[in-house]
């Protein structure tokens, strides 16, 4: 990977990417796997990345944000709440040109979206061409919450994952590049968030009560993300589990996931569709 030096000692990716015999209560959620180094080093280096993450990103939104296909990049999101999920949105997405992001965060359905398929209201925040698409939370909360608070039966969750799985193929096969991501915290680490919102009037707005009824049925989420993983990491999208107690090394976990794909698209700057030598003769005389 072209970046600049950092304390990676190790590829992250196939570190962090759900495979055959993964098991999510197996993962150190304070672990920073593949890095080397500590939170100072962690921050230079997220911050001496953004260079290379800024470019390659103008670069895919200008060969291509005006085509009727082309690549794109889709992160997706998804986590217990106050894992970090606002956190990598503001400091490794927020690093880039906004004219090239799409951010679509998903709340509980509307009665117009519950109206529809499932993946009715997902489809049409899909990025385009050139673009980076990000979803905070995403059509997974649809088999998530979906099981555990019973708003759908077993035959129904069953449909949806094969469903999710032909989807993202479909994403795949268009030139969208998918990113998964869990944000893996720790329990303890969550109610010590918690705690901290209800400390500091700053933070009250993002506290919600609802959050500590959700804590009480921990164990059957992270059984229903336990199955989301056997069920829906794909080689068409792969799911990435990222340990996020430590907040520096989830946001540098992400950059280098998000870097890896755009390297793997290598943009290249769009050639010019006019005479260059006309041009600065116009200008010249202009």
């Amino acid at each position: 990977m072209n970046t600049p030096m950092s304390n990676w000692t190790t590829d992250p990716a196939p570190l962090l990417r759900v495979g055959g015999g993964f098991r999510l209560d197996e993962v150190d959620t304070r672990s920073t796997p593949g890095y080397d180094g500590n939170k100072k080093s962690g921050r230079e280096d997220l911050g001496a990345c953004v260079g290379v993450l800024t470019d390659l990103q103008e670069r895919l939104f200008a060969a291509h944000h005006e085509a009727d296909s082309g690549p794109a990049v889709l992160l997706i999101l998804q986590a217990m709440d106050t894992a970090g999920k606002g956190g990598i949105v503001r400091h490794v997405v927020g690093s880039v040109d906004p004219q090239g992001v799409e951010l679509a965060s998903f709340k509980k359905p509307t009665d117009e979206e519950l109206a529809h398929d499932f993946l009715w209201r997902i489809r049409a925040r899909v990025p385009g061409p050139g673009m980076i698409g990000v979803f905070d939370r995403s059509h997974y909360e649809d088999v998530l919450i979906g099981k555990v608070r019973g708003l759908a039966d077993e035959e129904e969750i069953e449909r949806r994952y094969d469903a999710i799985n032909d989807f993202e193929t479909e994403l795949a096969e268009a030139g969208v590049r998918i990113i998964k991501v869990m944000l893996h915290i720790s329990p303890d680490e969550q109610k010590d968030r918690l705690m901290e919102r209800l400390d500091r009037p700053d933070k009250y707005w993002k506290y919600n009560p609802g959050d500590v009824d959700e804590r009480l049925l921990w164990p059957d989420y992270m059984k229903a993300y336990q199955t989301v993983f056997e069920r829906t990491s794909t080689e068409a999208a792969p799911w990435f589990v990222v340990p996020a107690d430590r907040k520096w090394y989830a946001r540098l976990a992400v950059q280098r996931l998000l870097l890896d794909a755009l390297h793997a698209i290598d943009p290249q700057w769009p050639p010019a569709d006019f005479d260059i030598a006309v041009e600065k003769q116009r200008l010249a005389e202009s």
